[in-house]
């Protein structure tokens, strides 16, 4: 499972000309399922995500959390993280998990941040979305299980 995390002061996803999901301060996440995933590393995952401490303090150091500063979540299936461009310039996407699996945990970890009291947007998975954002920073984070 790989995350991409960008810090934002907003942040929307539009489906066929209709906003489904919009927060303002917090993260926008791109979220790629790999066919080896499990719940086990979706579990992870969601940990490092909210303790991440990325948000500046009073002192304007990067020492707040997603929780500390009561931000929002906007989770964005993207199977293309797993884009393979090794063989020429067209990405394979083969390493990527089958859809079914990635709807699964992509599911699963959306319903695990919101038990973590998080307010969280999401896109439709599988859809065409258009994705807009004002990264904060610019802060952007590439998380997966081991980092």
């Amino acid at each position: 499972m790989k995350l991409v995390i960008q810090r934002v002061t907003k942040a929307s996803v539009t489906v066929e000309n209709s906003i489904v999901g919009k927060i303002s301060k917090g993260f926008l996440v791109l979220l790629g399922v790999g066919p080896e995933d499990t719940e086990k590393e979706a579990n992870y995952l969601v940990q490092k995500l909210i303790k991440l401490r990325v948000f500046e303090d009073e002192n304007g150091k990067m020492n707040l959390s997603l929780k500390d500063i009561e931000g929002e979540l906007l989770i964005v299936s993207q199977f293309t993280l797993y884009a393979d461009c090794t063989g020429g310039n067209r990405p394979s996407f083969t390493n990527a998990a089958k859809p079914e699996k990635a709807n699964e945990l992509y599911e699963y970890f959306i319903k695990k941040c919101e038990e973590e009291n998080i307010r969280v947007e999401h896109g439709i998975f599988g859809a065409d979305m258009k994705v807009e954002l004002l990264n904060d920073g610019p802060v952007t984070i590439v998380l997966e299980v081991g980092s």
